[in-house]
This record gives structure tokens, sequence and C-alpha cells, in this order.
């Protein structure tokens, strides 16, 4: 016989008869009497263990280079239940598009069928996570709570909730850091305490912290344990019976895009493979990141941004794949620098900014943020949403994004400079929130910081409005022939190339002849590039001469 007292005023006593009994008895103190009333709870197997270990999946939907795996499957014998809660926020769910939650739904299947293989599954659960885990408690016993940090604030509350709940009834609870490949309050820390405000100081701070840890070790799922949920917490739980559909939630699918993405695991390492693949090719022939030198605007959904934003491939396993193949190609000289992996690097800056910042994704209550007088201007915000600006590489990029849920990065900086600095001087945070519906990869910290960089808001771009990406000739250079524009502005497949960017200089008999009629089959610009983008300079540049006169825009 186990006896486990819980300290809580009364106290509870929680008293558990040995393994082969069918049935646990609760005594709990009557304030009156002092004296247990004895309670009989039915359990419906015989063979009850005493401990009760879950892995809360939030992010991190893998089973590779998962620390929290390895410890929820680690000391005494327990009952092992894996399980992700929809609780209307988590992974990003709480403004959510159609592919971002396929592809979620999809990480979480894969999971689902890798532990079925094993003997156990995925419990997919609806409700608030510490309601859950103190009814997990109550009737099951629960001992231990694992899960993968989620750095960012805006999962503090729930967090926070957690860890309260389980530490009033002495239930442990272990979170580790395998999101990111330093511990983003490790990098503050090292920084005296401040998060570094340039990309070059964050650099010099995690030069001092050394090398990120390496993945752990595959589980060994000898001896493990699945546990089954007896049916009253089911029918509690509102438990799936399978992964569902985004169409439960409501959501619908916007259009058919031509390339699909599939989320999971076993395609993430899949990728992977094919990655590193391209990655030594590149290497050997003296080329670093070849994603970025040399864009493929129309290529094989091989990016694995989406893997890593929910955890699908370890950012470890990422970047010390890349580093030790880069050393192997070229033997140490050069060895690997974190110019090898920067867009990982970026991630890790983006992260450990909005770590203590809980109004990072906003513009006016944002520290680090310049208040810039944005136009509110629906209208054009809405063209902009539904690729109908009359620039054809917006319009590209802008359908390609709500079909299939990703662009290319420098697609993104095309549409984000477009809509805030370069064209139509909308706000930053517009677009931010856009991305967060739609864009299967984008992620609280890493999104708002890319937007308030692109649109010279933070960061070292601060009011930086020296250039601006011309959607016509950016466009022109990244795909001369207008391929890109041919898929996804097909109205205007027919023009000759020399108009398929500036569809608003073909002549009318060339219109007619293409079956595209500017304006009726397809719109007109709704701005003047060079026009706007001056405007728009002149306005930064009369907010810089304020800020050197120390005049408060804030």
């Amino acid at each position: 016989m186990r006896i486990q007292c819980i300290g809580r005023s009364p106290p509870h006593a929680r008293v558990i008869v040995p393994r082969e009994a069918p049935v646990t008895w609760t005594a709990t103190y009557a304030p009156a009497l002092g004296a247990p009333v004895i309670q009989q709870r039915q359990w419906p197997t015989m063979n009850r263990p005493v401990q009760m270990s879950v892995l809360w999946f939030r992010h991190g939907l893998r089973l590779h280079d998962n620390p929290a795996l390895l410890d929820a499957i680690s000391g005494p014998p327990s009952m092992f239940f894996p399980i992700f809660i929809f609780d209307g926020e988590s992974a990003g769910t709480k403004v959510i598009g159609f592919n971002r939650m396929r592809f979620l739904l999809e990480s979480l299947a894969d999971l689902d069928r890798q532990l079925r293989s094993r003997g156990g599954r995925l419990w997919l659960l609806r409700g608030d996570p510490s309601k859950i885990f103190q009814r997990l408690w109550e009737e099951l016993a629960l001992t231990k709570v694992c899960f993968e940090q989620d750095c960012e604030p805006i999962w503090n509350e729930r967090d926070q909730s957690v860890r309260a709940t389980c530490a009033e009834r002495g239930v442990r609870c272990e979170e580790f850091v395998s999101h990111t490949l330093w511990d983003p309050k490790a990098v503050i820390y090292a920084n005296g305490g401040l998060p570094p405000l340039t990309y070059q100081m964050f650099l010099h701070t995690v030069s001092t912290l050394g090398e990120p840890p390496r993945p752990v070790e595959d589980p060994d799922w000898t001896g493990v344990t699945f546990g089954t949920l007896p049916p009253r917490l089911v029918k509690e739980f509102q438990v799936f019976d399978e992964v569902p559909k985004p169409e439960y939630f409501g959501l619908s699918q916007p259009g058919y895009g031509l390339v699909r993405w599939i989320g999971g695991e076993t395609r993430a390492l899949q990728h992977l493979r094919e990655r590193l693949t391209q990655e030594e090719q590149a290497f050997r022939k003296g080329i670093i990141l070849p994603n970025q030198s040399r864009p493929d605007l129309l290529g094989p959904p091989t990016s694995q941004s989406a893997a890593l934003r929910y955890g699908c491939l370890s950012v470890r396993r990422f970047y010390w794949n890349l580093h030790d193949l880069f050393n192997a190609v070229s033997q140490g000289d050069p060895p690997a620098g974190l110019n090898i992996s920067g867009q990982l690097i970026w991630r890790e800056y983006f992260y450990t900014m909005s770590v203590y910042n809980p109004h990072y994704a906003e513009m006016s209550a944002n520290p680090i943020c310049l208040d810039v007088p944005w136009d509110k201007n629906p209208t054009f915000l809405e063209k902009w949403k539904k690729g109908q600006t009359g620039f054809p590489f917006i319009d590209a990029a802008m359908r390609q994004l709500v079909s299939e849920g990703w662009i290319h990065h420098v697609a993104r900086n095309s549409v984000a400079c477009f809509l805030t600095r370069g064209d139509l001087w909308i706000s930053w945070e517009d677009g931010l929130a856009f991305f967060l519906e739609h864009l299967i990869d984008a992620d609280w910290s890493v999104c708002a910081g890319n937007w308030m960089w692109v649109s010279s808001s933070a960061f070292e771009q601060l009011l930086d409005c020296s250039k601006c990406l011309c959607p016509v000739n950016y466009g022109r250079r990244l795909d001369p022939w207008g391929e890109y524009i041919k898929r996804y502005v097909p109205e205007l497949r027919n023009l000759p190339v020399e108009y398929l960017y500036e569809p608003w200089k073909a002549p009318l008999d060339v219109q007619r002849d293409a079956g595209c009629i500017i304006g009726d089959h397809y719109p007109e610009r709704i701005v003047d590039h060079q026009r706007a983008s001056n405007q728009n300079r002149q306005v930064f540049q009369l907010i810089e001469g304020f800020n050197n006169n120390d005049f408060n825009i804030k």
C-alpha cells in the first residue's frame, strides 16, 4: 500500500490500495469533525499504478529530440498519457485559417499514428488545461506533467495557471527548453537583464553562452505503459475518437492551391533529408543559404519553416545537421559559423526580443516599436488581402498566401513593404493579423518581428526608408519570365511578358488579344508606386527629424 499526502488547507489525504485491488478509496477530511469521510470511486481495471505521467503537447509535435517526452516516460513505473488540449488558444488556434489548422491537425494525426504503432495513442481533449489536470489528479492520481517551453509571453497566463494547479496538489510540473536553440531568458540574463536591441548585440550575447545543446537521444519505448482514460473522463473531456478535420472548427478551404503543404514529423524528417542533400551540393560549390541566394518562387514545398513553427522538426537537429554537414564538407576549414544557419538565428533573436514583452505584437504599447501615424484605409487593405492591388507580383503572392498558406520570404518582404512604408502606408499590425491567420509557419514572435523590421518600425531598420522594394522591378528580377504571375494571376497569363509586371502599360489592342482588359478583368493599380514611395519617405524623414529634436512621438 502507498499513501500520498497532498498538503492543502484543509488537508486531503489520498489512500491508494495495492495494484490488484479493483477500486480506489479517497479519504477527505470533514472540517467539522476532523475525521476522514470515505468515498469509493470505481476504476475500470484491476491494475492501477500509483504513478500517472502526462506529456502535454502544445508545440513540439514530435518524438525526436523531445526532452519532455524522455522525462515523462522516465522514473518509477507509471501510466503514460500523451495529450493535446484544444483550449482555443494553444498552438496558435485562437486566430487561425484553414491551411494553418489543417497543417496542425495533420501534425497531430502523424503523432497519433506513431504512438499507436507503439501501443498507445495521442489523447485529444477539449477544455481548460488547468481544469483538466485538476480532474486527472482527482480521478487518476496524476503525479507528473511534462511539456516543452512556450517562451512567448502570450502563453504565460495559461502556463502559470497550470503550474499553480499542479503545485497546490503536489504534482510535478516539468518544463524543458527545446523549441529554441538557447533559452531566451538565459540570453537576456547574459545581456545584463536587458533584451539585446540589435541583431549584432544578440550575436555577441549568444557567443558568450557557447554553442546550443545538441539534440537528446530518441526515446526508448521498452517498458512504457500507455494509459487509457476511463469512459467518464472521455465523455467529460469530450475526447476526439480521431483527429478532426478543419471543417469541424467551422473553417472552409479558400480555393484550391496548386501546392499542398502536409504537416507532421514524418514529412518534416523526409524534407530534412532532402534539404541536407541540397545544402551539401551548395556547400561543395561554395554557396551557403541557397534558398536565399537563389530563391525559387515555384519550387516544391520543401521549406522547413512550418515544421519548425509547430515543432514537427527539432530546431536543434536542423541546426546541428547543417553545421556538421558544413564541417564535413569543408573539413573544418573554415569551421561552420552562425551564418550557415542565419534564418534560424534570426528566429532566436525575435523570440528573445519578445519573451518579456507582452505588447511585442502591438505598436503603441510596445516599448521597442516606433509610433508611426499610419493611414486607415479599409478599401486598400481589403484589396491587398484579396490580391487585387493592380500590381501583379504583389497580387500573385497574396493569392498564393491565402490559397496555399505559404509564400517565399522574398515575396513576404515584398507584400509587407508594399502594405506599409513602400506604398499603401497601412500599419504593420494589420498585415501581421492577416499573416497570423493564413500563414502556416507564422508564429507570434517571429512574424511580428519581421513585420516591425520590414516596416522600419524597430531594430536596426528603425526609420530607414532609404530603400523601398519596387513591386515591378523586384518581381521582374526574381522571375524575368513571369511564370509566378501566370500561375497565381491566371487572367494575365496571355499578356506578352513585357507587360506582365506593368499591365496598365499594355495598349488596348494587346489587352484585347490577351483576353484581359485592365479595369475590367484585372484591376487598375491602386497607387502610383513612385509617387507613393516618395511621399512615404518624406513622412519618415519628418518623423526622424522630430526624434532628433527629442520629440516624443510615443
